[in-house]
């Protein structure tokens, strides 16, 4: 495993387990998404064939694709935590090496969040996605609170400065270590 923090790791390990490996399977594959495609229309109560239930479809398998192409580097079809943490590194210590695929999961996080599709999220929008996830909703509120530096709300500007302060930040009071949630690591 590459030389990454145990702060930084414990983060990673954190959207690994919380937003990706939804069947707890301890590796990422297609199923997690698929399940995640069901549980985000469900939450949105998009039924098969509405449009936006195709559109998360299609953006969700893109992301996948995008993800195992970067990740999965033994092509088994599955990205393991060793994986999915070189990954990060490799990001963390270039940023200019940002994937297409993770740009595409910044931006549909967001739109996700902005359920009032006004170009920002406010606490309440933030709390309903993060806590979906399984995620405390008090915990959910302190988080945004903590990423928003107290602002009412967060613009995607703003919310993808915070994104890259999650994946490469070893500042433990960084914003953007609360952008999916979580209050401590």
């Amino acid at each position: 495993m590459s030389q990454i923090s145990e702060f930084r790791k414990k983060k990673l390990l954190y959207v690994f387990n919380v937003f990706f490996d939804v069947n707890a399977s301890g590796e990422i594959d297609r199923k997690d998404f698929e399940l995640a495609i069901e549980k985000i229309c469900e939450l949105r109560g998009w039924p098969a064939g509405n449009p936006k239930n195709v559109e998360t479809h299609d953006s969700m398998f893109k992301i996948w694709e995008g993800l195992r192409s970067k990740a999965d580097k033994d092509n088994d079809g599955q990205v393991s935590v060793d994986e999915w943490c070189n990954m990060w590194d490799a990001y963390a210590k270039d940023p200019s090496t940002v994937m297409d695929w993770q740009l595409r999961y910044m931006n549909f996080m967001f739109d996700l969040e902005d359920a009032s599709h006004d170009g920002t999220i406010d606490g309440d929008e933030f709390s309903i996605v993060c806590s979906s996830y399984g995620v405390d909703k008090n915990e959910c509120q302190e988080a945004f609170k903590k990423m928003s530096k107290g602002a009412v709300e967060v613009n995607r500007e703003e919310f993808a400065e915070l994104w890259r302060e999650y994946f490469s930040s070893d500042d433990p009071v960084s914003p953007g270590n609360f952008i999916f949630g979580k209050t401590s690591f």
